[in-house]
C-alpha cells in the first residue's frame, strides 16, 4: 500500500460531511490507499463511526476517548501510516469535496521529484450548504509573508491564475499530502519521561492543541532542505467556516471580531510558540521582525483583548517544553 488517507471526526461538526465527502474519495482514479480515521467524539459510538463503518468497512477508526486536537489526533494517523509501511499519508478535512484525479495529482507530484516534502491541492470554496463548488480560493498553500509569520495564499480571492506559479512553504492542514521519509527526518523525539521509558515521536507539534501547527511543521521541513508545491491538477473543494480577509492593521482586527475566543487564545500561545522555537535560526533583521510583531500584538492585547494576556502565563509554564 503507498497511501494513507486521514482525516479526523469530531460530533456533529463532521458528521453532516461524511456522505459528500467519503464518496469523493471513493471515486478517485487512485487506487492504492487505506483510509484511517481519527475519531475525537467522546463516545465510541456516534454518528461519525456509525456511518464510516456501516458503509466503508475497509476503514479503520482510531477512537482518541475524546477531543485530543488536531496535532495529537494527526500523529496517530501518520504512526499508524509507517505501522501500513505507507510511503505518503494524505491528511484532510472531512468538509471537503474531491475531485477524481485529485489524489493521483498529488502522488504523482511526490513521485517525480525526491526533494519535496509535501504538496497541496487547489482549494477552492465550497458552498456546502447549497452544494455549490466555487472559483473562490480557499487556499492554495501557506507562504511566510515575514519572518515566522504565514499566510494562506489567495485566500477568499477569485482564481485568474494569478498564484499558478507562487512558491508555498508548505501545504495548508486542510489538505496536505507528506512525504513519510520527510516526516521523519523533522520528527520531534521528546525527552526520556521520569521512571525510564520514552514518549511517543510528534510530527505536529502537540504543544499546539490546534491552529499554526501546519506553519511550524513546514518551517521544520523547509529547514531540512524540503521544498513543497500547490499541484495544479489536483483540485478540492472545502467548506471554511471562517477565513481572514486582508492583512492590514484594521482588517486583521475587523477579523478577529468574528473569530471564538478560545480560537484567539490558541493562535496568538502557538504564534509564540513558533517564535521561541526558531528564535535562533533568524537574523538580526529577522530577529527586529519578530520582536516588532510580538510588541504590536501585546499592545493590541492589552488595549482590546486582555484576557489573552494569561497566554503569556502559559508559556512561561511550558517554556522547557518547547
Amino acid at each position: 500500500m503507498k497511501l494513507v488517507i486521514g482525516f479526523i471526526t469530531y460530533g456533529e461538526n463532521t458528521a453532516k460531511y461524511l456522505p459528500y465527502f467519503l464518496p469523493s474519495l471513493s471515486k478517485q482514479t487512485f487506487t492504492d490507499y487505506k483510509i484511517v480515521a481519527a475519531d475525537n467524539s467522546h463516545q465510541s459510538e456516534n454518528k461519525n463511526s456509525l456511518y464510516i463503518s456501516q458503509n466503508y468497512k475497509d476503514a479503520e477508526i482510531i477512537w482518541s476517548q475524546g477531543n485530543i486536537g488536531f496535532s495529537k489526533a494527526n500523529n496517530n494517523i501518520i504512526q499508524r501510516a509507517r505501522e501500513l509501511g505507507a510511503k505518503y499519508v494524505l491528511l484532510l478535512n472531512p468538509d471537503m469535496l474531491l475531485e477524481p484525479a485529485a489524489v493521483e495529482e498529488m502522488a504523482k507530484a511526490l513521485d517525480n521529484d525526491d526533494k519535496l516534502g509535501s504538496v497541496c491541492p487547489r482549494i477552492y470554496k465550497w458552498n456546502f450548504e447549497n452544494n455549490i463548488k466555487t472559483n473562490i480560493i480557499d487556499t492554495f498553500g501557506i507562504k511566510e509573508i515575514s519572518a515566522l509569520r504565514f499566510k494562506d495564499i489567495g485566500q477568499g480571492e477569485k482564481d485568474t491564475g494569478q498564484y499558478d506559479k507562487k512558491e508555498i512553504i508548505g501545504p495548508s492542514g486542510a489538505a496536505a499530502m507528506y512525504r513519510i521519509s520527510a516526516l521523519e527526518d523533522v520528527k520531534i523525539v521528546p525527552p526520556p519521561l521520569e521512571g525510564g521509558g520514552q514518549g511517543a515521536v510528534e510530527y505536529f507539534d502537540e504543544l499546539m492543541f490546534m491552529y499554526e501547527e501546519d506553519c511550524d511543521l513546514a518551517y521544520r521541513l523547509k529547514l531540512a532542505g524540503y521544498t513543497s508545491k500547490c499541484v495544479s491538477k489536483a483540485i478540492i473543494y472545502h467548506d471554511r467556516s471562517a477565513s481572514a480577509k486582508g492583512m492590514g492593521n484594521l482588517q486583521v482586527a475587523f477579523n478577529r471580531k468574528n473569530k471564538a475566543r478560545w480560537i484567539k487564545e490558541q493562535g496568538f500561545k502557538n504564534k509564540h510558540i513558533i517564535f521561541i522555537k526558531y528564535w535562533q535560526t533568524l537574523s538580526l533583521l529577522e530577529k527586529f521582525s519578530v520582536l516588532w510583531f510580538a510588541f504590536r500584538m501585546f499592545v493590541f492585547t492589552l488595549l482590546f483583548e486582555q484576557y489573552l494576556l494569561k497566554q503569556y502565563a502559559r508559556l512561561f509554564k511550558i517554556r522547557k517544553k518547547i
